[in-house]
């Protein structure tokens, strides 16, 4: 397997509740899918792992070499817990398509929050 790409992201965790308070449901449904945010939601601080969860999109990607836009959406990159606990990637739609179109068979991710900042890291594998 070769590495295709790599990425990193870093979000003030401010900016995330902001944008929940701000904009509500709209916001979340734009940015995250259900499972994301109800796995947030039954944590102490939601904004703090939704934050981890908007880097890691954002560092996927950057990987993928793309950003988000007409090749990748929001919510056609899904964070999900392995059953151990680690992050992993689920792809949907677009990413998905991109994603057989371009050889990729793996993305890792990496998450990190702090109370100020939620990070990511991600590496395209095929």
């Amino acid at each position: 397997m070769n590495v295709l790409g790599i990425g990193m992201d870093i979000v003030e965790t401010k900016r995330i509740a902001e944008s929940i308070e701000r904009f509500g449901d709209r916001f979340l449904q734009r940015v995250f899918l259900e499972g994301e945010v109800a796995y947030a939601k039954s944590m102490k601080f939601p904004h703090l792992h939704l934050a981890a969860r908007f880097a890691a999109k954002e560092a996927i990607s950057k990987a993928f070499g793309t950003g988000i836009g007409r090749e990748l959406g929001w919510r056609d990159l899904e964070i999900v817990r392995a059953p151990g606990g680690a992050p992993s990637v689920r792809l949907h739609g677009r990413a998905e398509a991109y994603a057989k179109s371009r050889g990729i068979t793996q993305v890792l991710v990496s998450l990190s929050h702090t109370s100020e900042y939620g990070a990511a890291s991600a590496v395209i594998l095929g």
